[in-house]
């Protein structure tokens, strides 16, 4: 069940993504201004509200693998995997607060924006830009992702120590968390002015780490087919 989940979660959550980056350019659209960002959430209608609902949700099923994890390893009094556990399932809280955002705080910032005068403009897009770097990029982005680095790391040592499963995942999920690490280079940006970034490592980490998660799922599911047999 828990390889199944995690195989099922980061698939439709690819899935989800896969049509919001298509209908609202997101990743990229997070660092636009919110002159930019708010007329384009409010054309998308409600079609696009419950596509970001569909996000969020989809990657809440996460924390479920991520939990039962332990107990699928057999490893439930692993100190480390438990605490790694519960950052784990921290992260995902706080990335779905991140992405809930946009379908509970966004949608009335986008329609006040687009009726509103100039002033009520400026209003709306100082609301929109504090909600924006507090929900979005502390949150979501910064604390969220970096606990998921932490809770994936511990997992791969484990698996390197223990041969729980075969050793070339943990090597495969220690270069996915490093990669996805450097994407913190363009969530700092958003808060120090001229902070290195590299776009294309933060992609790269991001594809690599849900290919390890699902990774993790095959492998999952094999061990329990091969000890039946």
């Amino acid at each position: 069940m828990t390889g199944s989940l995690f195989i099922a979660s980061t698939i439709a959550f690819m899935i989800a993504a896969t049509v919001l980056s298509m209908t609202f350019d997101w990743p990229d659209i997070l660092r636009e201004p919110p002159d930019v960002v708010l007329p384009e959430f409010a054309a998308g209608g409600a079609s696009l509200v419950w596509t970001w609902f569909a996000v969020a949700w989809t990657y809440a099923v996460l924390a479920v693998p991520i939990l039962l994890l332990p107990t699928a390893l057999a490893r439930r009094r692993d100190a480390a995997l438990r605490a790694a556990t519960y950052l784990g399932a921290a992260s995902v809280l706080l990335s779905v607060i991140g992405f809930l955002r946009w379908v509970f705080v966004v949608p009335p910032l986008a329609d006040s924006y687009m009726s509103g005068d100039e002033t009520t403009r400026s209003a709306v897009a100082a609301a929109w830009t504090a909600q924006h770097q507090y929900g979005g990029a502390l949150l979501g982005e910064h604390l969220g992702q970096l606990l998921a680095i932490a809770w994936s790391v511990t997992v791969s040592v484990i698996i390197l120590r223990s041969h729980v499963i075969p050793a070339w995942a943990g090597w495969l999920g220690l270069i996915a968390s490093a990669l996805y690490l450097i994407n913190q280079g363009d969530i700092l940006a958003t808060a120090v002015s001229g902070f290195p970034v590299w776009d294309l490592g933060g992609l790269l980490g991001s594809y690599l780490w849900a290919l390890w998660l699902i990774v993790i799922g095959v492998l999952l599911v094999r061990r329990v087919k091969v000890d039946a047999s």
